[in-house]
């Protein structure tokens, strides 16, 4: 009989309660223990999931529970101390919300704990396992584009928010290639103040030491995907080659032109269908090393520099070389440098997002 994994998740907002019940569905897990700094939170998601062990305090609670998988969905600004509890509590996964940290200097600190501890990582970019996100990699990963040589991703909503996934999924139909260096632009002060703090629009560029070059732009600014009603999902990620493109829009389905004709699919952002398969491949790591997550923390932080990198070029560096070298505050960064001026949209329905 298979190994039941025991699981701890902290944090029991909009995440956390997907995670949550994507743990419980699979009955290779169970849920231990619940966490939220709201006692009332902690209380619902005991009952919801007939968790012993709940709690305000993830520290007594993972101590209490030595899960086999420590969950946090919490916000970003306390990565390296959430890292340190899992380590500490015994966990052999942890698995994290996105983005990896909001600056180099936290990133490096949850960097070194997650290599001196050997712990599996997992960082949530689960829009991969959409099947409208896996029709267009079977395309591109079939060569019917010809030679690739751009990649590109584009978001309405603010950086912190969504540029992880961009630059991730940009990264996976570029089958991985490590970046060279970035440049990049960025306007508007309204987002810094956010729980995700960001410029209203950052566009750039990045190089692959493929030659491939990706395109990315997140935010006031970028353009519009009028085939998607609902805002949050008007993203588009793809891969143009020498015969050809294949696109993929977060809430539209997937498109393609080669030599031989068009294709196109449904496919929607749906948790419901995207979860189930990321919380199984933490079960396949689990049960053997070899089966390691398409989500690891090492693909996830390679996407990370990229994002550190882009904000330092935008803050005045120019060209700026990967892998990053040394940690800095990019969050002071940002706030020194983003200029007073209003944003400037990309479409109308931006305004109430970044304008009002």
């Amino acid at each position: 009989m298979d190994k039941k994994y025991r699981v701890v998740v902290a944090g029991m907002g909009k995440r956390g309660m997907h995670h949550a019940s994507a743990f419980q569905a699979n009955g290779r897990f169970e849920v231990a223990g619940v966490c939220d700094i709201d006692p009332a939170r902690a209380e619902a998601a005991a009952a919801k999931f007939g968790a012993a062990v709940k709690g305000t305090d993830a520290s007594q609670i993972a101590r209490e529970v030595k899960p086999d998988v420590f969950c946090f969905c919490t916000m970003a600004d306390v990565r390296s101390s959430m890292i340190k509890i899992g380590i500490e509590s015994g966990a052999r996964l942890i698995a994290m919300e996105k983005p990896v940290a909001l600056t180099t200097e936290e990133g490096f600190r949850v960097r070194q704990l997650v290599e001196s501890s050997g712990v599996k990582v997992v960082v949530s970019h689960q829009h991969r396992y959409g099947k409208h996100y896996q029709a267009a990699s079977d395309v591109i990963s079939s060569g019917a584009l010809g030679r690739i040589h751009t990649v590109y991703g584009t978001a309405t909503g603010w950086m912190m928010h969504m540029i992880s996934h961009l630059i991730e999924y940009m990264r996976w139909y570029n089958g991985g290639a490590e970046a060279e260096w970035v440049m990049a632009q960025m306007a508007g002060r309204g987002k810094l103040a956010d729980a995700h703090p960001s410029p209203d629009y950052i566009g750039g560029f990045i190089q692959f030491a493929n030659g491939v070059r990706g395109v990315v732009e997140c935010g006031a600014g970028a353009p519009d995907v009028p085939e998607v009603d609902y805002w949050w999902r008007k993203c588009r990620i793809g891969a143009l080659g020498t015969d050809g493109f294949a696109e993929v829009l977060t809430g539209g389905g997937w498109r393609a032109v080669t030599k031989t004709g068009s294709s196109s699919g449904d496919g929607c952002m749906n948790y419901d269908l995207d979860m189930p398969p990321y919380i199984q491949q933490m079960a396949d790591w689990l049960d053997d090393d070899n089966l390691v997550h398409p989500c690891n923390f090492e693909s996830a932080y390679k996407g990370f520099e990229i994002m550190m990198a882009l904000i330092r070029s935008a803050a005045g560096s120019g060209q700026v070389a990967l892998p990053l070298t040394s940690a800095a505050n990019e969050l002071e960064m940002l706030r020194a440098s983003v200029s007073e001026r209003k944003v400037l949209l990309s479409m109308a329905a931006n305004a109430k997002e970044y304008l009002s």
